[in-house]
């Protein structure tokens, strides 16, 4: 049986392996954590799943801001990564993680949310789409059909030009 649980609530280091397992030891130079550096996650829309004891996934969450060409800086927090421990992978641990936070979300987001995803997967199971971020950028190589966003707790999306990074 799978609990869920804040990722407050797990060993630092037990989430930092799960992730090298997950994305790989150079996950560091990539674009997501760029737009992420330096900041805490959100406490209360990441989770880890805990089964027998031990860390089998992650979701976290970040404060990013959508800033403007005129300065307007509109917040959004950005999901990812959603990691999963690779000998359980496609066993629907991730879908669960993303279903919690989408939960939680829609109660506890203080913005809209993006991220850098597969459109079809997370369009299909999770309302994600591309529509608001076709005028985004971000600070690193990426997909633009990859850039994702979905409306949560009555807060909009940006449709401007504007640059993405941490708030």
């Amino acid at each position: 049986m799978v609990e869920l649980l804040p990722l407050s609530d797990i060993e630092p280091q037990a989430i930092e392996e799960l992730l090298d397992a997950a994305f790989g030891t150079d996950r560091f130079g990539r674009t997501a954590y760029r737009i992420r550096e330096g900041m805490d996650a959100v406490a209360a829309l990441s989770f880890a799943a805990v089964e027998d004891s031990a860390l089998v996934g992650t979701i976290q969450c970040w404060p990013v801001a959508h800033l403007a060409a005129n300065g307007i800086a509109t917040p959004l927090v950005m999901v990812g990564p959603v990691a999963v421990r690779p000998d359980l992978q496609r066993g629907g641990h991730g879908r669960t993680l993303m279903a919690h936070m989408l939960d939680a979300a829609e109660t506890r987001a203080d913005s809209a949310l993006m991220m850098i995803g597969d459109p079809e997967y997370y369009g299909r199971f999770f309302g994600f789409d591309a529509g608001a971020t076709g005028a985004w950028d971000l600070p690193g190589p990426y997909e633009k059909r990859r850039l994702l966003a979905r409306v949560v707790n009555g807060h909009g999306l940006p449709v401007t030009a504007g640059m993405i990074g941490p708030r």
